[in-house]
């Protein structure tokens, strides 16, 4: 059974970081690409970052770039986000997911459960 398990979320003040982790159980992910999405409450999920298979690419959304970095490690079969200056507009659900490298969910054919971040001001 495939398992994607995010960890990291927490609760952090406006200007602070956090490290998101999202471990991979059951398959290898070393050859396809990686992302990550986030979902505010009332709004659509949307995407946030992906790496290539071997994290010679990576993309990222407008919103957060510059202040976002996505990282893989094929050995640990885990792949990271690391969140710095966050702002509260940042506050949602963040999802890993595998199988693409693009910014449409539908490209992604694993999923996670998800993982709370919350930003105060």
């Amino acid at each position: 059974q495939v398992q994607l398990v995010e960890s990291g979320g927490g609760l952090v003040q406006a200007g602070g970081s956090l490290r998101l982790s999202c471990a991979a159980s059951g398959r290898t992910f070393s050859s396809t690409g990686m992302g990550w999405f986030r979902q505010a409450p009332g709004k659509e999920r949307e995407f946030v970052a992906a790496i290539s298979w071997n994290g010679g690419n990576t993309y990222y959304a407008d919103s957060v770039k510059g202040r976002f970095t996505i990282s893989r490690d094929n050995a640990k079969n885990t792949k990271y986000l690391q969140m710095n200056s966050l702002k509260p507009e940042d506050t949602a659900v963040y999802y890993c997911a595998a199988g693409g490298v693009t910014t449409r969910i539908k490209d992604y054919a694993y999923w996670g459960q998800g993982t709370q971040v919350t930003v105060s001001s």
